[in-house]
């Protein structure tokens, strides 16, 4: 009898379901895709209805030879490459490669790679679903349209070895938006006063915060206010005003979705989303555990499902009522509480067996991959689990008219919090005794009063940024890690201390694109073009009435571009630089990273330096020019010419104007100068351009 073949993508996923499935079938791997848009050209039909060209990948002849061999020999062809677009397109690219029989091809897809799971998907084999592919086939087309015909222009034009893409492009777009936002926020100057207090019946000191003045809530803005303040309570007397005990429940978290597991695993881990991808995948093909085998230990990555399957469900509530106790189990529907629309082929990321904790096959894992596995492992044990209940005491202190507040609290219920924390958990800072009443004595320890000023929007994370292109509807699941990946390698942006940063590179590129394409980088518009590729899916809409809508608008966009950006091509600016090699004056020319200076007699001279830019701004500290300058990873800031004898910076363009009130260099934010002294917060309006000329 005819074995039956089974193709995946990777030898793991292989190795792991080979043992599931007996001598019977025989479990071969793809590596990955096997078709593809061609390299060397756009690919893509444009006059015969966006007809697609795919060829054979180079280096994939001899293993297609291997499995078509493999292939005539099988009784049935089961195509078991993962449970998403991705994943069908491959199989549908292995069906055309192959020349299989569809008689004898089968779909078989799983969540996760367990026995069971795969025993299900063979009894429960398919057709290639064509709108799955469609679907693909769609995004695809566009990015190949956008960018194989972006990048060649912005090569050409602009000379800076630019490139272009649909979603990488609107990534880079709103990570320069929040620094347009950092750079143009003008700090304000607010006061905070605490108080320390011993009262009566209390071990330890209580801190409590000012609230205002009877009723009515204040703000401070000023020394002025606070002195007042101050001096109206120099001479007060305290007591409380009002007690109120209560509970409050802190819920447990949902389980992991590919978007919470990157954010999650950069808080606590501090993997990069291209690692937590990696590892995870490592984890869902299979590990050798010891006396188990190879074993897939989580379930299915890509997901933006927090469903679960009713016997994972079952599994996890009985090891919390085994582990815990009855009380710990929740009773309530978590799949109903997630809200979300949900694909009954997907679930959360979670652990495939109840059986393997992370205790059971630290020893069988990696650091890394032990330290991923736990975080998906102890998420998915708190999701099942109760909420925590706190004990909570709120009290009000009276000292003349003026009011401040405290508050503590104390664990009544652990709940999921005995398996899971998360970072932003915060601890208590008061500890107040239940004894505590109206009547209690208050006593004044000391106020203690600070100058804050507010402070802008937090640079992106790759965290922060996943979190964004999700609630902002960019990109899917899959294309959060690589686009990340992209603009980071493309230097377009630069992580330091996990926050991204643009980078001068990035910036041009960006603000070409708002000016030639300001439809590729709307975010709404990126958004709705998500929707219409899950229309496509869902078989409401053909696949290349959505490329053949897009299309028309993009041309112009295009046929426009080339005519406007021609105006932005210009001859080398000339320096005042002199090659020391041969004479000439050095020219500014714009490479990968930036522009440097050299010398126009190449290639008979090949003499190349940095540039440095000069500002027209003197150093504070030794009166040399100041320059623009970049960090090793690309960050522009401004430095004295004279580093590193002189070792002034700033991360702001610094202006002409000195601070009045400190004598400190001012700096450019946004319309507004402000001093570079944070702890004066002088600003002033930024002088217009007619202004500056008539100085």
């Amino acid at each position: 009898m005819a074995k039956n073949l089974v193709i995946v993508e990777s030898p793991a996923k292989a190795k792991t379901i080979q043992k599931f499935l007996g001598k019977n079938y025989e479990v071969i791997a793809s590596n990955g895709h096997v078709r593809d848009l061609p390299k060397s050209q756009l690919g893509i039909d444009i006059d015969n209805g966006f007809e697609p060209k795919y060829i054979t990948i180079r280096g994939k002849g001899d293993l297609l030879a291997s499995l078509r061999k493999e292939a005539k020999k099988a009784g049935t062809v089961y195509l078991a490459t993962d449970p998403d677009r991705e994943g069908e397109a491959i199989s549908w690219h292995l069906c055309h490669a192959l020349k299989l029989d569809e008689k004898n091809t089968r779909r078989i897809t799983f969540n996760e790679i367990t026995k069971s799971a795969i025993k299900a998907s063979i009894k429960q084999a398919r057709k290639i679903d064509m709108d799955l592919v469609d679907a693909q086939q769609a995004r695809r087309a566009l990015d190949r349209l956008v960018g194989y015909q972006i990048s060649p222009l912005l090569w050409e034009k602009i000379k800076r070895g630019l490139s272009a893409g649909r979603v990488q492009s609107v990534a880079l777009r709103i990570i320069c938006d929040r620094e347009d936002e950092i750079n143009a926020f003008i700090p304000k100057e607010y006061w905070s006063l605490d108080a320390s207090f011993n009262i009566e019946g209390n071990r330890k000191h209580i801190t409590a915060k000012f609230y205002g003045k009877g009723k009515e809530k204040l703000d401070i803005n000023s020394k002025e206010e606070i002195d007042k303040i101050l001096a109206e309570l120099s001479d007060a007397s305290y007591s409380i005003s009002e007690v109120k005990k209560g509970e409050r429940t802190k819920k447990a978290p949902l389980p992991f979705t590919t978007s919470t597991l990157q954010q999650e695993a950069a808080k606590n881990l501090n993997f990069s989303t291209q690692k937590t991808m990696r590892i995870a995948q490592q984890l869902y093909e299979g590990i050798d555990v010891k006396g188990h085998g190879t074993v897939g230990l989580i379930s299915y990555l890509r997901t933006d499902s927090t469903r679960v399957s009713e016997e994972a469900d079952a599994n996890v509530k009985e090891y919390i009522a085994k582990e815990f106790g009855e009380d710990f189990v929740t009773t309530e529907d978590i799949n109903k509480l997630s809200g979300k629309k949900i694909q009954d082929a997907h679930e959360a990321i979670r652990p495939t067996y109840m059986d393997l904790s992370p205790v059971v096959v630290k020893e069988s894992l990696s650091r890394d991959q032990f330290r991923l596995y736990q975080l998906i492992w102890k998420r998915f044990v708190a999701s099942r689990m109760k909420a925590a209940i706190y004990e909570t005491t709120s009290i009000k202190i009276k000292g003349g008219e003026y009011v401040f507040t405290a508050s503590g609290s104390k664990i009544k219920f652990d709940g999921f919090m005995s398996v899971y924390s998360m970072k932003d958990d915060t601890k208590e800072e008061n500890t107040i005794s239940a004894n505590i009443d109206n009547n209690s004595k208050v006593e004044l320890a000391s106020l203690d009063e600070k100058q804050h000023f507010t402070q802008p929007p937090a640079h992106f994370t790759e965290a922060s940024l996943v979190k964004t292109l999700e609630e902002l509807g960019i990109g899917r699941p899959s294309t959060y890690a690589p686009t990340i990946t992209t603009i980071l390698a493309r230097r377009y942006v630069i992580k330091e201390n996990k926050n991204i940063y643009v980078t001068e590179l990035g910036e041009s590129v960006n603000r070409i694109m708002m000016e030639a394409f300001a439809t590729i980088v709307d975010v709404n518009f990126t958004a709705n073009l998500e929707l219409l590729l899950d229309g496509v899916e869902s078989g409401d809409i053909n696949w290349k009435t959505v490329v053949s809508n897009f299309y028309p608008d993009f041309e112009e966009a295009l046929k426009h571009a080339e005519k406007n950006l021609e105006k932005i091509q210009i001859a080398d600016e000339v320096s005042d630089v002199i090659c020391e090699e041969c004479g000439r004056n050095m020219v500014i020319k714009y490479g990968p990273h930036g522009k440097f200076l050299a010398c126009p007699g190449f290639p008979e001279c090949r003499n190349t330096k940095t540039f440095l830019e000069k500002i027209g701004v003197k150093c504070p500290i030794c009166s040399k020019d100041i320059v623009v300058r970049k960090t090793k990873k690309g960050r522009r800031y401004y430095g004295c010419e004279g580093y590193p004898e002189c070792d002034f910076m700033t991360w702001q363009k610094p202006s002409n104007q000195i601070c009045p009130k400190c004598n400190t260099i001012m700096v450019e934010r946004g319309n507004k100068l402000v001093c570079n002294n944070d702890s004066c917060g002088y600003t002033l309006n930024k002088p217009s351009k007619e202004e500056e000329n008539k100085k």
